[in-house]
């Protein structure tokens, strides 16, 4: 599929696959298409960033290439590793003439392909997304190793040298900003902030990905949610919470916010004990009467 040519095209392409983009962030997305720039994209756990990937995705109808950042991530486990069993065999049945077989041993045919130099091979229905997740939570080391991909979508091999992507993937990296990332990865991107949405938009995000959902709980649901997160907690529940509380609620038969079932599912919103502990009893039914009200 080719690119879209617009911002509000873009925009509209992504909320058909289930993605509400802010123009913000659609702007931000649609530039790093066209100027072939990765993005960074910052905010709180479970505010949609992973999901931008994917809806943008399955809107160009592009293979998406996901890296789990952790702590300890290596070269071996990102880019490449050599199939060692495999050499091995290849040892034994070259049996006594091994003329050759050094180089053979380290050609593509034993080459493990891992996601980033997965993303730099040709692909027949175009440069494939390459999502980057939760790049703060490997270290420094890493972030530099990253500097030569971000730059010009290549990696070097010593054994086979230099592998260059003949179009470069479109590249989306996360950050739950739990550490700041070095400016010479930022400077390499551009970028972007996901906030927690409006009540406005974060009932058409519960109506779009939960369509299940009735009207009414749905939008009890929302004002609960924003209610929530204006208290002191801990963590606040992103929109991903937000839909998995829906599907519960369903799952549960509710229809309207209960002030007994809202206690008894707290849970899928808040995942630190601390939280529960404080919005447990009173606090709890308080703002499911207060969601219950219309604004």
């Amino acid at each position: 599929m080719t690119l879209p040519g617009s911002v509000d095209a873009l925009a509209a392409l992504l909320a058909e696959h289930g993605y509400l983009a802010p123009p913000s962030l659609a702007t931000t997305l649609y530039l790093g298409l066209v100027l072939g720039k990765p993005v960074l994209l910052e905010g709180e756990a479970g505010v949609g960033k992973t999901e931008v990937a994917k809806a943008l995705a399955a809107a160009l109808g592009r293979r998406l290439i996901r890296l789990q950042c952790y702590e300890g991530l290596d070269a071996t486990t990102a880019v490449y590793e050599w199939d060692f069993a495999k050499q091995m065999l290849a040892i034994r049945l070259a049996e006594g003439d091994r003329s050759g077989l050094e180089k053979a041993l380290y050609s593509e045919k034993f080459l493990l392909r891992r996601p980033l130099l997965d993303a730099l091979a040709p692909d027949p229905a175009g440069p494939p997304v390459l999502l980057i997740d939760e790049l703060d939570r490997t270290d420094e080391p890493f972030e530099a190793f990253l500097l030569e991909i971000l730059s010009d979508f290549q990696v070097t091999i010593p054994e086979l040298g230099t592998i260059r992507a003949a179009a470069p993937p479109i590249a989306i990296l996360t950050s739950n900003r739990t550490r700041e990332i070095h400016d010479a990865i930022k400077r390499r991107c551009l970028y972007a902030w996901i906030d927690y949405p409006t009540a406005e938009r974060e009932l058409a995000i519960v109506a779009a990905r939960a369509p299940e959902v009735p009207a009414q709980l749905a939008a009890q649901i929302v004002r609960f949610v924003q209610a929530l997160r204006a208290t002191d907690l801990f963590k606040k529940p992103g929109v991903a919470e937000t839909l998995d509380w829906g599907h519960a609620l369903v799952a549960l038969g509710a229809v309207e916010l209960d002030p007994d079932t809202v206690e008894a599912t707290l849970g899928v919103l808040l995942k630190y004990q601390d939280d529960l502990a404080r919005l447990t009893g009173p606090a709890a039914r308080a703002l499911a009467e207060t969601a219950r009200r219309p604004a």
